[in-house]
């Protein structure tokens, strides 16, 4: 059965919907050029399927208007992750691709709270490599991007228990390259951050967060 329902007569945009006999939504088509809000949706599908006096016409009138929503939450989540891949492609083409990920350098330096909050805002994290591969990438990206012998923060620290060093969701890190020839990681409360140093070939070192260093946030290729 096919229904159409115009909201308005002098409308430019329709809705077409196609419904079995049992109430299952099998097409949902919009014609035209105009656009339409999910409460106009819903309006339009209570006009073309009536409440009915029988029970089992109305659970099929409601399994109908479910399938509906589920099909326009399904086209939103679509959209939005349009939007994320477009933004993350802008984003990338500032910056380098590395095995799934991206980079995006801040030569700017802040402290380590500010380049974190600057990170998510753009939708990554601070740069935090799982693996030498990752880190020597990073570092070479550093050298090619900031300059020689910067150093930035990375996305790990020990903020919440003294030695335990995590990333940015609360895991335990399980790649270090700390800095052995400086003596990092320091049992010292005051230096809960850490930094890779390209002047050491990128090695780790832990300072404190209120210091002011460049970053390099980090994206998952989609």
């Amino acid at each position: 059965m096919w229904s159409c329902w115009r909201r308005w007569p002098c409308s430019v945009a329709i809705l077409i919907i196609s419904v079995t006999h049992k109430g299952t939504v099998t097409c949902v088509r919009k014609v035209g050029g105009g656009s339409l809000d999910p409460e106009s949706i819903f309006e339009m599908t209570e006009q073309a399927f009536p409440t009915k006096k029988t029970v089992k016409k109305d659970e099929g009138k409601d399994a109908a208007i479910e399938e509906l929503q589920k099909q326009i939450d399904d086209i939103v989540q679509d959209l939005n992750i349009m939007k994320e891949q477009q933004a993350l492609q802008s984003v990338c083409l500032k910056g380098v691709k590395v095995h799934g990920k991206c980079f995006l350098a801040e030569p700017r330096k802040k402290s380590y709270h500010t380049a974190f909050d600057d990170c998510i805002a753009l939708g990554g994290v601070l740069g935090t490599p799982l693996s030498k591969d990752q880190n020597d990438q990073l570092s070479d990206y550093v050298y090619q991007s900031i300059g020689p012998g910067e150093q930035i923060w990375l996305g790990i620290s020990d903020m919440v228990t003294e030695g335990n060093w995590m990333d940015q969701v609360g895991n335990s890190i399980l790649y270090k390259n700390w800095d052995s020839d400086s003596r990092s990681p320091k049992t010292d409360r005051s230096q809960n951050c850490v930094i890779l140093s390209e002047a050491t070939g990128g090695k780790w070192l832990d300072k404190n967060c209120r210091e002011e260093k460049a970053s390099v946030c980090e994206f998952n290729i989609v």
